[in-house]
């Protein structure tokens, strides 16, 4: 009864882990997602645009970092 024990104890350790990967990978995608979608919202917008906002657009892809960090950082 005890190695029933012990391999139940470690199946659920492992398929906590394989979960906790799961919910890992879908963060980073999602992360990714806001990336993406704000570096090209970003980029579709002329030079003008972008001083009027006070950006470069050199500064494109660190804002869209950061806004991405910023929105699951919560």
């Amino acid at each position: 009864m005890a190695v029933a024990s012990t391999n139940s104890a470690h199946k659920s350790a492992s398929t906590f882990g394989f979960a906790s990967l799961i919910e890992t990978m879908k963060t980073r995608i999602a992360r990714y997602r806001v990336y993406r979608q704000t570096v090209n919202e970003l980029s579709e917008l002329s030079d003008r645009e972008l001083a009027d906002l006070g950006l470069h657009r050199s500064m494109i892809r660190r804002l869209a970092m950061q806004a991405a960090e910023e929105q699951f950082a919560r």
